[in-house]
């Protein structure tokens, strides 16, 4: 496969960004089209053997911040590593992009620049995995739509199923619907009016489900508009922030709590390793007509290496041909 990888888009780029691609071209034998200042890309590509890889440099003029505003940098930024490397994609040259950078300006920029949107797509959406209790679960939308109509969560859900079965493996994906009770009839207009539209396709809809129910496994598919998703999703990350901020402090109080976390400091780094999500590395942007993975900013080489594994994962599960010929054989209303 051929991955092109926004060198450019980390916290700290391009120092895990480079480190990760060169694992990844390592480990999985893939084309790997790093692209950014090529100067800074080839004198961080020296730090690592790459010799026998498959490694290619390709110049981009601008990198994007964090601080750039998404709705400017298709104008401001027109060479930015994010338009050159989903354009790649979107002239056949590349089978998927791969970025941890700004995540509002990769969504418009793709949407807007490169690939834009499936046939029949209303909206699409970021999503998350996670991997807790159970086996992994995607989360939809987590942020790309805040006000949705109940058609687009119908959407979000074949979306979210597709990647489910076909890139994590997830036979007969389990769907539900985020809201404050798991008892039919619960939730706001938005959840109930979804739910009736659901309960009519051929999908695995288990009905409503709570937080607690998502984080024990209860599905595969977790579907909301991305307002709730997005403050879902941070609440989970700052939980599990604050539950291991609180173990490290309680397990260095006195001398018996220290020799009990040395006896347990195995069965706590593999709890970690649970919850980490440079495991996971990324998760794919749905609805727009090309695979994109999408990491989180501060990532590590771990994380850009797993998120490089979700591209290739959604590129050999044929995700977006999946959704293309499944989008439009549900029913939906017009924008």
């Amino acid at each position: 496969m051929r991955i092109a990888v926004d060198a450019m888009g980390s916290d700290h780029f391009p120092v895990p960004d480079v480190e990760g691609a060169v694992q990844a071209a390592r480990e999985y034998g893939d084309n790997i089209l790093l692209v950014g200042d090529e100067a800074v890309v080839r004198q961080e590509l020296t730090k690592h053997e790459t010799s026998g890889l498959k490694i290619d440099v390709i110049h981009a003029a601008h990198h994007i911040t964090m601080h750039d505003k998404p709705s400017e940098v298709g104008r401001s930024k027109p060479e930015s590593s994010v338009y050159v490397a989903s354009k790649l994609v979107a002239d056949g040259r590349a089978d998927a992009f791969v970025s941890v950078g700004n995540t509002g300006a990769i969504l418009a920029i793709t949407l807007l620049g490169t690939l834009g949107r499936v046939p029949g797509v209303k909206r699409p959406c970021l999503s998350a995995i996670v991997s807790l209790d159970s086996r992994p679960v995607i989360l939809l939308d987590i942020g790309a739509n805040a006000d949705c109509k109940p058609q687009w969560l119908l959407q979000f859900a074949v979306m979210g199923s597709i990647y489910a079965q076909s890139a994590l493996g997830h036979k007969n994906p389990r769907l539900g619907l985020l809201s404050n009770g798991e008892e039919e009839g619960k939730g706001n207009d938005l959840i109930k009016e979804a739910g009736e539209l659901i309960k009519k396709s051929s999908l695995n809809f288990v009905g409503n489900v709570e937080p607690k129910d998502v984080v024990h496994g209860a599905v595969d598919v977790m579907v909301s508009d991305g307002f709730v998703g997005n403050i879902f999703i941070k609440s989970l990350e700052a939980m599990g922030d604050l539950l291991f901020h609180l173990i490290r402090r309680e397990a260095r109080a006195d001398m018996r709590s220290k020799a009990g976390a040395a006896l347990l400091r195995p069965a706590l780094r593999r709890v970690y390793k649970r919850v980490d999500p440079f495991e996971i590395g990324g998760a794919p942007l749905l609805g727009v007509n090309g695979v994109v993975i999408i990491g989180h900013g501060r990532t590590n080489a771990l994380g850009m290496k797993n998120a490089i594994r979700q591209a290739r994962l959604a590129v050999a599960g044929g995700i977006v041909e999946k959704i293309r010929q499944d989008i439009n054989g549900i029913n939906t209303e017009p924008e």
